[in-house]
């Protein structure tokens, strides 16, 4: 029997195959940002003006994920803040991660969290939303500054709440006198601004930036070096970082994808007493992240995207491919069971088509002559993380 009080022990004699862990997670920035220099200028122009106290262009960034969009912005926003330190220039930085839960479901949440930054705390639920905004208008206009407003995954916030309150965002400038606040949204949807509301997109995107995707050969470079700093000498094997930019350049071009890979990598080759990363390890690594991802996005999603992939994987069992209509039967049933309301076919389309995006199925539109169009459905995940995915949906929606 193991005792885990000597495994510890044991652990801290261990030599770490990792100088420096830190420099593969993704809330790293480095002091150099490759491949990026275009990108990092123009975001640089936009912004600059705020270092004079003036309120630079509301600025909308877009981008597959993993393209060094929230990088960028980082880097950035760290040098303004350094040099605005070093010259008493009132600037305030505020992120927010808009994907987070209790940060920004509801307006009202996102306000509070924004007048938290300013040092006031407001109750969770209770106050009428006017008045909340007021609080923040108070907190904001204080002193002369120009407030840097950063929202992450910005389409995840109007997913949840809608777009009035991003006009809303918009107007505060007119409402103070001594400070501008100015938005930057960033989304790995690249249509998003064409679905807002005629009157926000025209008050929002003053200024927009896409992203390319990183190519193999580029990923290859970032990851070259992240490995030099992250890892200790000769623990990475040949052939390993460029299998692992092979790995993210099927996925798009994602360069945060492959550094997660290349650090789970590492991770396993510790915990199998290896101080070597080798191509297996890695094998592993891509196997457990592709796994993560997907049980991940599963469980973040609202109950009735829950209830449309729970009815594909009922279906799954007794054949490969299906249709829409089929799927939208057995969800109609399942809706009756759970009590939830029931969306319309077209809206169910709406949702299999995120699925299709988020890599869960592969949804093929297929002509049916004078009888339209429809999709043809496949599962495109392994059928371990399936009966895993089936469970955690169960207690979701409290099916038994």
């Amino acid at each position: 029997m193991v005792k885990i009080g000597s495994f510890f022990e044991n652990f801290l004699k261990q030599e770490s195959i990792f100088k420096d862990k830190s420099i593969l997670l993704s809330s790293y920035v480095p002091d150099e940002v490759l491949y990026r220099e275009e990108q990092l200028q123009e975001v640089a122009n936009i912004l600059a003006p705020a270092l004079r106290l003036e309120k630079p262009s509301n600025l909308f960034i877009y981008g597959k994920t993993g393209s060094g969009k929230t990088l960028t912005v980082k880097h950035i926003i760290k040098s303004m803040e350094s040099v605005a330190g070093n010259n008493g220039i009132k600037l305030k930085v505020i992120y927010i991660n808009c994907k987070l839960k209790r940060v920004a479901d509801t307006e009202y949440r996102l306000i509070a969290q924004l007048t938290k930054d300013f040092g006031e705390e407001i109750p969770p639920t209770g106050l009428p939303t006017d008045e909340v905004y007021n609080i923040f208008y108070g907190l904001l206009d204080r002193q002369t500054q120009v407030i840097l407003l950063v929202l992450d995954e910005i389409d995840q916030l109007t997913k949840k709440i809608g777009d009035e309150v991003l006009y809303n965002l918009t107007r505060i400038n007119s409402e103070l006198k001594r400070s501008q606040i100015c938005l930057i949204g960033i989304s790995n949807n690249l249509v998003f601004s064409e679905n807002l509301d005629p009157r926000v997109k025209s008050s929002l995107s003053e200024e927009e930036i896409i992203f390319p995707p990183y190519n193999a050969l580029q990923i290859q470079d970032i990851l070259r070096k992240r490995s030099t700093q992250s890892f200790a000498l000769g623990a990475v094997s040949p052939g390993v970082i460029e299998k692992c930019s092979a790995y993210a350049a099927r996925e798009h071009g994602d360069a945060r994808r492959a550094i997660d890979l290349l650090r789970v990598a590492g991770e396993i080759a510790e915990r199998n007493g290896s101080n070597i990363v080798e191509i297996q390890h890695l094998d592993d690594a891509e196997r457990k992240v592709e796994s993560d991802k997907v049980i991940n996005a599963v469980v973040g999603q609202p109950k009735q995207f829950q209830a449309v992939l729970y009815s594909i994987l009922l279906l799954y069992p007794q054949k490969k491919n299906f249709f829409t209509g089929e799927i939208y039967e057995i969800y109609m049933s399942i809706c009756k069971k759970t009590g939830s309301n029931i969306l319309t076919q077209r809206r169910i389309s709406d949702i299999l088509a995120e699925l299709d995006m988020l890599g869960i199925i592969n949804a093929k539109i297929i002509s049916k002559g004078r009888y339209g169009r429809t999709r043809e459905i496949s599962l495109s995940i392994e059928e371990n993380i399936t009966i895993k995915i089936k469970e955690l949906i169960e207690k979701s929606l409290n099916i038994s």
